[in-house]
């Protein structure tokens, strides 16, 4: 009697023994896991989520990515955070627009003062700019919004691989396979877009926030803003808008989530239309501008 109980006890003991080693080294394991590749991974800091999803499809699981201007936030006018000013100075790569975004313009100083050692890539280096064209820019300044056009994307995003090389060059071919897969989808999309609005003889659309310039640029369309100079449309503004959409016979205006829609909504009830989002700050670039481009169609239609 005594022999079998002791015999259980140990057993039970043996089997606690197993639990607990196969629990903490699990917890070990997980530990490593989490903590291993974080340490591994180059961090790079984006000015806006575009240029995030370029960094992530080039450097794929060797980086980590911090956004400065949030979703929802308008990058002409947000201010960082004290905890994304800390966020800078343990980063090995800053990504900016480089086109006059006014973020970048406002913070960009003080965002190297932060970290001096950290590599700043200028995406808009080898794009053509637009002079103007932006209703937050100051007269003869360029258009900031150089991502919105899959051919200035391809430019950005080369500029972006050759800084990932330049920071961890053990992993160039890594990094170069990637791009060039990405390069190719980033091809297609163009053609995409190309052959989705080829044909239409009326390439007019109406837009809140003017954001979309090098696309037109890109594809022969014309984009006719409601926002002046930075400010709420006047009443003025507003029906020289909805005059415009009665001449090209348009049925949708164009918003963004980081501009007041009241305005776009008045100006659609007064033309019989609708308003429609075209996302100038996507996450998922090709996904997004997709979508940008089958909403234009359906205009032109």
């Amino acid at each position: 009697m005594y022999s079998s109980k002791t015999n259980r006890i140990t057993k039970l003991a043996a089997v606690a023994l197993v639990l607990i080693l196969a629990v903490t080294g699990f917890a070990a394991a997980c530990q490593q896991v989490a903590e291993t590749p974080a340490e591994e991974k180059i961090r790079v800091i984006v000015s806006i989520l575009p240029l995030a999803d370029f960094v992530e499809n080039i450097g794929g699981e060797r980086v980590a990515v911090t956004v400065m201007v949030p979703p929802g936030s308008s990058p002409h006018t947000f201010a960082p955070t004290p905890g994304q000013l800390r966020a800078v100075s343990h980063a090995q790569m800053y990504v900016k627009v480089g086109s006059g975004l006014g973020f970048e313009r406002a913070w960009m100083d003080r965002i190297r003062a932060q970290n001096e050692e950290m590599l700043i890539i200028d995406g808009s280096v080898g794009i053509e700019p637009i002079h103007g064209g932006c209703p937050c820019c100051a007269p003869g300044d360029l258009d900031p919004h150089i991502w919105l056009s899959p051919l200035n994307a391809r430019i950005m995003v080369q500029n972006i691989s050759e800084g990932l090389i330049s920071i961890a060059p053990e992993y160039a071919d890594f990094f170069a396979e990637n791009t060039r897969r990405y390069l190719a989808e980033l091809n297609d999309l163009h053609i995409y877009i190309r052959e989705q609005l080829d044909g239409f003889v009326n390439r007019y659309f109406l837009i809140y926030h003017p954001a979309f310039g090098y696309l037109a640029r890109d594809h022969n369309l014309t984009q006719l803003a409601i926002e002046r100079d930075g400010k709420t449309p006047t009443p003025r503004v507003i029906m020289e808008s909805i005059n415009q959409a009665a001449k090209h016979n348009l049925s949708y205006v164009f918003v963004s989530a980081q501009f007041p829609l009241r305005p776009a909504e008045t100006i659609a009830r007064s033309i019989n239309g609708q308003t429609a989002l075209l996302d100038p700050l996507p996450r998922y670039y090709i996904l997004s501008m997709r979508n940008v481009v089958d909403l234009l169609a359906r205009e032109m239609e």
